[in-house]
């Protein structure tokens, strides 16, 4: 399995049934609404102003603005976090994990910008002492990726698997995506198109790297 320096942060286990179960959809779905329509995360208090809840209420569901963008994340990406085991190639593995993802990236964009926002701001308010709350920790494309690679484990050494794994890690996320969009105005198309291109390239140079050393 991989290594993490810092194990991801998980989304807030919701309720099964009942009135808690109403209350938590209501105040997630709340929270994606104003993602999309205002491109900040919004506070647990504005959620719960939006959702008619008190604050005490919506603070017992999320604690904590990493909580809720976990929660934000989850249900942006959850369907593409359970991989199943099947006889394809590595190579196969990580074109459908990218090519079921990106459309994702197009439909949750604001959420997940959002998300990355609060990694960023939050690595900056930890360096100068003033995090006052859990920080947001990303991180499950590793585990996704280390389960896309597995059937190479026989074609590559360890040492790389794991660069080529880190290497697509880069890849495989909303700063790729943004990035692409952004700076070269890029639609969603030639943007996975283009990411897919330099997956295969990293996973092509893994190989014949390995061939040499043999």
């Amino acid at each position: 399995m991989p290594r993490f320096k810092y194990k991801p942060t998980e989304p807030p286990p919701p309720p099964s049934s009942g009135v808690r179960a109403s209350t938590f959809k209501l105040l997630l779905d709340t929270a994606m609404e104003l993602i999309q329509k205002d491109g900040h995360i919004p506070s647990i208090a504005e959620v719960a102003v939006r959702s008619n809840v008190s604050r005490a209420t919506a603070y017992r569901y999320f604690p904590s603005r990493s909580a809720l963008i976990t929660s934000v994340v989850d249900a942006s990406l959850g369907p593409v976090r359970h991989v199943e085991e099947d006889d394809r190639s590595g190579r196969e593995r990580v074109h459908t994990v990218f090519k079921t993802t990106f459309p994702r990236f197009t439909q949750f964009e604001p959420q997940l910008r959002a998300a990355a926002q609060l990694a960023l701001e939050q690595w900056a308010l930890q360096r100068a002492g003033l995090l006052e709350e859990e920080p947001y920790r990303r991180g499950h494309r590793v585990r996704i990726l280390d389960h896309a690679l597995a059937p190479l484990k026989k074609d590559l050494p360890a040492a790389s698997r794991d660069r080529l794994h880190k290497a697509l890690s880069v890849l495989y996320g909303i700063e790729a995506y943004a990035i692409l969009k952004d700076m070269w105005g890029m639609g969603d198309r030639e943007i996975e198109k283009t990411v897919l291109w330099m997956a295969d390239a990293l996973i092509d140079a893994s190989v014949q790297e390995a061939k040499k050393t043999r």
